[in-house]
Order: structure tokens, then C-alpha cells, then sequence
């Protein structure tokens, strides 16, 4: 009987005679840079004499690929499906981070050699900086010493050592002009981010145009530099027309160019194409920064997009980009637009909690947030912990919360923060905060403190604006202090005030409560001063004389060259003109040329069970003159039986200031007057009457009205 044999035999495995790529799944890439030849230590048993390998043919042997076939025909085929539905064409390192897959096509930099000569060429460098030409041919004269010849490493040091554009132009047009070597891409970008600074757009375009022409490439510096040129020079089709460009050639743009061209649409309007550029180049492994998030948050600001402003904070967390000042300025800016003080509030303590630190431009819009939606409590709050924290204050912010005193009416918080800013040593009052100061006391009617302020204003050499002369104006016109009001209107003009649209108004109104003839006389020379066809079209409309198509004319020239958002106000002062002087017919007249101007849009609304009569927009006599006219289209309506709602409503809103009485006393006493069915609704400014009362009121109590309409 044989006896067993157990012995270890030396295999010699040639690794190009097996499946790589089989291998290359099981073994580490540090086992494959191993040595190509390996011994096989097998250990086998039998009972029959063992053979060498000479005598045994390599056929009959199964490699070790073969052995391993089954293997891989039952394990790896399902890998090998998985693999397949991700392919990746290279080996990534899990140890590293994944490669972008942006892919910038940029000039490389050349390699690193000492130059003896730049401490000569720096030294050159700065001789023409320092130096003040004002001829080309000066500037080229000094060129001529250079003190080593302009090649390429010494023309391409000076060119990137010159400040002023202008130099940099000239200096790129003299090496050109040399033709000692070929003009590379890098001498381009580097004379194009000068002129960028400098603004020329166009110098930029035609050295662009210039490279394309004689076959120089641009790179993805060249169209970033074009695009951004573009987008400060306000040419915003230009951006578009140069990115458009640039991805026709097939070159991806980086951070800094996404972040303008985004900008870009933004500014022009283009939503949609904003969105769709952020998601493609996010889809192509772009990251946006935090300029790119503030873009997208101003464009949605603007809109008032609540949502948009929420995908974008949603955008950021997911991908963890911590917003920076700049987007918390911008978000907030965005939250106020759109109507959200509590999120606004509540993006400010997450700011603070943050670790950051506001700046001036940050607080200035939280306070902007809090007056426009008259949270007095909460910005007052904000102020105190401004002082308490040292928080930097300009300007701007000072007068953002004087003017947010001014809306709500705080008139002894304003003079606290108007007191605080004069103690301070850097932000003085300017005209502006003073501005603020006298329309406070303008609307409580203290006439007396605004003249005092108004002569302290002009002690300090403080210069008065429109919006100043306007804000006493109105002020003195209602304390009846005419001669206050003319004196300032004098020293305001002689100071160089022009008259706007806005004060031309104010002295109309001022005409309309002037009670004397002397007094309104006076108001009228002034408003001859600031604007003759006015005054003109006044003594036109209280003559009786005057026929209403004449009237309609000279009111059509009027308007139109009045600024639009002042025409209705205009329309407002004619009418209570009109009413002080007892001309109601041409009051009526004139609420009929306004409504077919299109100046008193949403006057009249109609339901089935109600119809109202929308005053909000009116001065208190135009509310009356509407007041009436729609009684006697409903006298009219009555007379020939027509269907009527159930309900009848007069609106006059209510005054949001705290100095403002509104329309809602003046009309109520109207109606009573009148003695009109109409009665308060548990709304504040709101009249309601039923269908019942309001007919039989319009057939007992105006009998001659139904009948002149008929």
C-alpha cells in the first residue's frame, strides 16, 4: 500500500496571464505594485507518486483564474451589476476628497525662476506709477528707459505692477507694438483686470474681439473678467451676451463668475433664468458661496417671495454654507420687503447667536423692518441694546430711526435719539435727520418747536432740503401762520430749494384752509414762484366764468406734467379749493375728471349684497364731493327702479399715526350733516347702511337732487 506524500511545491504565477480586472476587485492597490512573480506554497496528499511539473502539462494545471471562475461567475456578477449602474471612469481615493467636477481651462503658470532684474524693473514700475502724465507721448518717452529689454517675464512684471488703467493700456499697446514676442493669454487677463477696475467695458470687449481675431485663447479668466466688467458697468446684456459665449465654447465658469452672471439676471429680472442656471451648475458640482446666496436672497427680497426667501435659507443649511454679514444684510432686507418683522426678528438673534457681529447696514435694516410694520416697542428695544453693546452707528441708521419716529409719531424718543446724536462725536445731524425732526413736530402740530428747530437748523449751517421747506410748510399752514410760511418759503429758495411737485401740493392745501383772502394771496405768490400754470388753472377753475370743457382741457396739460404720484393729491387740494370758496358744482367737476383720468382707481366697488364707496385715498373735502355724488347716482338708481343691493358702505380707513385724526371725524360729521343713514360699523372707519334706510332717506330728504337728475 502506497504511503501518503505531503510536500510543498513552488508554483510560478504570471500575473498577465490572469484577469486584471477581476483581481483588481479583490486585492488592495498596494498588493498590485508587489512583485509580478509570486511562489504558491500548496499543500496536497496522495497516494500516488507525485509528479513534477515537467512531466504534468500546463494545460491540464488550472491556473489560479480559473480557479477562482466559479467564484466570480456567483459573486462578483451581482458587484459587477451595481458597479455598472454608477460607472466611474477613474479609481477614487476614499482617503481624499472627490475631485470637482468643474473643470476650469486656465493658462498654467509658468515655472518658478529668480530674475536678477526684478528689483530694476519694480523701481521702473513705480517711477511711472508716481509719475503724472498728461500726454500719451510723455508716457511712451519714458518708456524708452525701461532698464532691461521689455521680453516676456520683464514686460509681463511691469505690466502687473502698474496701478492706474491707463498706464496699463498704453504700456500693453507699446509691448504689442514691439512684436518681440507672441501675446499670450495671461498679458490680456492681466491688462483686462486693470481696466476693470477702471471701468471700460469697451477697451475690454475690443481686446477681447482683438484675441478671437488673431486666434489667442480665452481662457475661463478672460470671460470672468468680461462678465463682471459688464455687470459694474451696469451693461447687463453684455454679461449675458459673454456668458452665452463662453459656455458655446465648452468652458465651465467658476465661483466668482457664477456668482455675477447670477447677479446679473437677478438685476434684470430674469427669475426663472436664475433658478435655472443655479440648479445647472449645482447639478455640474458647483458650490455656492455665500455672494451666491446673497443674490438669490436679494432677488427674492425684491419680489417679496416669502417662499423663495425660505428655499433659499433651505439651500444653505443643506448645504452647509454658514451665511456671513452680507447675507444676513441682504435677508433682512428681503424679510422686510416681504412683510415678515417676526422672521426678520428671529434671523437677527439667530445672527447673534451665530457669533456674528452687525454692522451698520444690518441694524439700519431690522429698524426699516420694525417701521414698516410699526413695531415702535421692538425698535426702540433695539436702539438700547445698540448703546448697551457699542454697536456701530452712521448716519443711515440714525436717521432710519428718527424717520421710523416720524411715521409712528414718538415725538419724545425722537428728541432722546436726535439729542444722542448730537452728543455723539461722529454722526452729527445732517439735513436729513433734521428733516425727520420737523416733520415730528409737523404732524403733532408744534409749530413753534419747528420754527426753533428750523433756526437752530440754519445756526449749524445745516442745509435745507425740499423735503424740510415742505414738512414746515405744511406745519405752519395749519397753525395758520402765514407770514411764518411765506418767510421760510423766501430763505428756503434764496438757499437754492427747488420746488417739487410735492411741495406745490402742500401750499395748495394751505391755500384751502387759508379763511382770508389776504392770507391766501400770500400762499398763491408763493406757489406762483414754484409753479405759474398752477396758480393759472386755480383762478381758471373759481372763476364762473369758465366753461367745463375749458376746464377739462387746461386740467388734462396740468396733470400730465405733473410727476405721477402727485396727481392725485393735486386733484385732492383743487377740489377742497374749490369747496372753501363755495364752488361745490365745480368741485363735482373735478371729482368727474379725476375718475376719468384715472386718478381715484377702486372708488366705487360693487357685490351682489354690497356696494361701498372707497375714500381712503381722498382729502377730506374730495371724500365729502364723493360722498355726494354717489348719493345722487343712487337718487338716480331709486328714481328708475333699478335692482339695489342689500347693503351700502362707506370706508375712510383709519389714521396708523398717532398725530392722525384721518377721514373717519370729518366724514362722520358730514353724514350727520347730512343726516344720512349711515352708522358706524364695529370696525373703526367703516359706515354701514341698509338698502331700506338709505331708499327712504334718498326719497324724503332729497326729492330736488332725484328730480335735477332726471
Amino acid at each position: 500500500m502506497a504511503t501518503g506524500l505531503s510536500t510543498a511545491i513552488d508554483v510560478c504565477f504570471n500575473p498577465q496571464n490572469s484577469d486584471t480586472k477581476k483581481h483588481s476587485l479583490f486585492l488592495k492597490p498596494s498588493t498590485l505594485r508587489q512583485s509580478r512573480t509570486r511562489k504558491l506554497n500548496i499543500s496536497c496528499n496522495s497516494v500516488k507518486q507525485p509528479k513534477t511539473l515537467e512531466e504534468e502539462p500546463i494545460t491540464k494545471t488550472p491556473s489560479l483564474s480559473e480557479q477562482l471562475k466559479p467564484l466570480s461567475a456567483t459573486t462578483l456578477r451581482q458587484e459587477q451589476t451595481q458597479v455598472l449602474s454608477k460607472p466611474k471612469s477613474v479609481w477614487v481615493n476614499p482617503t481624499r476628497p472627490k475631485r470637482s467636477v468643474l473643470s476650469l481651462q486656465r493658462q498654467k503658470r509658468s515655472a518658478y525662476s529668480y530674475n536678477p532684474q526684478i528689483k530694476d524693473l519694480r523701481a521702473f514700475a513705480q517711477k511711472l506709477n508716481s509719475s503724472n502724465f498728461t500726454e500719451k507721448s510723455e508716457f511712451l518717452a519714458v518708456l524708452d528707459e525701461i532698464p532691461h529689454p521689455p521680453n516676456r517675464d520683464n514686460a509681463l512684471l511691469v505690466l502687473n505692477s502698474l496701478r492706474q488703467w491707463q498706464q496699463t493700456h498704453m504700456f500693453f499697446d507699446w509691448v504689442k507694438s514691439k512684436n518681440l514676442f507672441p501675446m499670450e493669454t495671461i498679458f490680456y487677463n492681466v491688462a483686462m483686470k486693470s481696466l476693470r477696475f477702471g471701468r471700460q467695458f469697451q477697451l475690454i470687449e475690443e481686446m477681447a474681439l482683438e484675441m478671437v481675431k488673431d486666434g489667442v485663447e480665452l481662457d475661463n479668466i478672460t470671460y470672468s473678467t468680461i462678465i463682471t466688467c459688464a455687470k459694474r458697468c451696469n451693461l447687463y446684456d453684455k454679461a449675458i451676451e459673454w456668458f452665452e459665449r463662453m459656455y458655446k465654447t465648452g468652458l465651465m465658469p467658476d465661483e466668482v463668475t457664477y456668482s455675477a452672471i447670477l447677479d446679473v439676471y437677478s438685476k434684470s429680472g430674469k427669475v426663472e433664468e436664475v433658478l435655472s442656471l443655479y440648479e445647472r451648475a449645482v447639478a455640474t458640482g458647483w458650490k455656492p458661496d455665500a455672494i451666491a446666496f446673497s443674490v438669490l436672497g436679494k432677488m427674492f427680497g425684491e419680489a417679496g417671495d416669502y417662499d423663495g426667501i425660505r428655499y433659499v435659507l433651505q439651500e444653505m443649511k443643506s448645504m452647509d454654507v454658514k451665511p456671513n454679514v452680507v447675507v444676513y444684510n441682504t435677508l433682512l432686507e428681503a424679510m422686510g420687503r416681504a412683510g415678515k418683522p417676526g422672521l426678520a426678528r428671529s434671523l437677527f438673534n439667530e445672527m447673534l447667536e451665530a457669533g456674528l457681529t452687525p454692522n451698520e447696514k444690518t441694524l439700519t435694516a431690522l429698524v426699516k423692518v420694525y417701521g414698516k410694520a410699526r413695531w415702535a416697542k421692538d425698535a426702540l428695544q433695539l436702539w438700547e441694546e445698540m448703546k448697551e453693546k457699542k454697536w456701530p452707528m452712521d448716519f443711515i441708521l440714525y436717521n432710519t430711526l428718527l424717520n421710523m419716529c416720524a411715521d409712528i409719531g414718538l415725538e419724545e424718543e425722537a428728541e432722546r435719539l436726535f439729542d444722542d446724536m448730537k452728543e455723539s462725536g461722529k454722526c452729527r445731524p445732517d439735513s436729513f435727520s433734521y428733516t425727520a425732526m420737523l416733520n415730528i413736530y409737523g404732524s403733532g402740530g408744534k409749530a413753534e418747536k419747528a420754527m426753533e428747530l428750523f433756526e437752530e437748523m440754519l445756526g449749524a449751517g445745516v442745509q435745507v432740503n425740499v423735503m424740510g421747506c415742505t414738512c414746515l410748510v405744511q406745519c405752519l399752514g395749519k397753525a395758520k401762520r402765514i407770514d411764518d410760511l411765506v418767510h421760510v418759503f423766501d430763505l428756503s429758495i434764496r438757499r437754492g430749494v427747488k420746488p417739487d411737485d410735492r411741495l406745490c401740493g402742500c401750499l395748495l392745501s394751505v391755500m384751502a384752509l387759508c379763511e382770508s383772502g389776504e392770507d391766501g394771496e400770500k400762499v398763491m405768490a408763493c406757489l406762483e414762484r414754484a409753479n405759474k400754470k398752477l396758480v393759472t388753472f386755480v383762478k381758471l377753475i373759481v372763476d364762473e366764468k369758465t366753461e367745463f370743457e375749458s376746464v377739462k382741457e387746461e386740467f388734462k396739460i396740468v396733470i400730465n406734467e405733473t410727476q405721477v404720484e402727485a396727481r392725485r393729491p393735486f386733484c385732492n387740494c383743487l377740489i377742497d379749493i374749490c369747496r372753501g370758496k363755495k364752488k361745490q358744482e365745480r368741485a363735482h367737476e373735478l371729482l368727474y375728471l379725476g375718475t376719468l383720468f384715472g386718478l381715484y382707481p377702486g372708488l366705487h366697488n360693487k357685490t351682489v349684497r354690497e356696494w361701498s364707496l372707497d375714500v381712503r385715498s381722498l382729502s377730506v373735502g374730495a371724500a365729502e364731493t364723493a360722498l355726494e355724488e354717489w348719493m345722487r347716482t343712487l337718487a338716480n338708481i331709486v328714481r328708475r327702479q333699478e335692482d339695489l343691493p342689500e347693503l351700502f358702505l362707506a370706508q375712510t380707513g383709519t389714521g396708523t399715526h398717532r398725530f392722525s385724526q384721518g377721514l373717519a371725524n370729518s366724514f362722520a360729521s358730514h353724514l350727520q350733516q347730512l343726516a344720512a343713514p349711515f352708522k358706524q360699523s364695529d370696525r373703526a372707519g367703516i359706515f354701514v347702511a341698509t338698502k331700506e334706510d338709505l331708499v327712504s332717506w334718498l326719497e324724503s330728504k332729497f326729492p330736488p337732487l332725484v328730480t335735477s337728475q332726471a
